[in-house]
């Protein structure tokens, strides 16, 4: 393969990736939580993490599920049992950048930024991070 080959290889790669990450933060922004799980392979794992333990390699998360079934329960007890004022979310995502490709895997990262807005209020940053993904 080609330099140029490759170059327009990973410009496809990151362009799947952007739109794979524009899909979920849809997801998230339109409340559809129930299609949350269906981004994730069925081991696949999510973990929120501050950036100290994770800069120093501690295993300590906000949360960590390890797999589609975890985020399904995450799911129900959201939607069904954690009763909070209405709000809305909004994500904003950066382009992904291609970390590695090893075989079948890609290896990306995107930051971004959440906001979250109460009926009547003002808009607030919610969280700001780094999305880590193996796809």
């Amino acid at each position: 393969m080609t330099a140029s080959e490759q170059g327009l290889q990973r410009l496809m790669l990151q362009q799947e990736v952007d739109q794979l990450n524009a899909a979920y933060a849809a997801a998230l922004d339109e409340k559809r939580f129930e299609e949350w799980p269906e981004f994730f392979v069925e081991d696949g794992r999510y973990k929120v993490q501050a950036r100290e333990n994770f800069d120093r390699g501690l295993p300590l998360a906000l949360m960590a599920l390890e797999s589609q079934g975890m985020m399904k329960d995450r799911v129900y007890g959201v939607t069904q049992t954690i009763y909070h004022g209405p709000y809305y979310m909004r994500h904003i995502i950066s382009p992904a950048r291609i970390v590695s490709l090893n075989g079948d895997v890609v290896c990306a990262e995107a930051n971004y930024a959440v906001f979250r807005t109460k009926p009547g209020g003002v808009s607030e940053v919610y969280n700001v991070g780094r999305y880590i993904d193996e796809l």
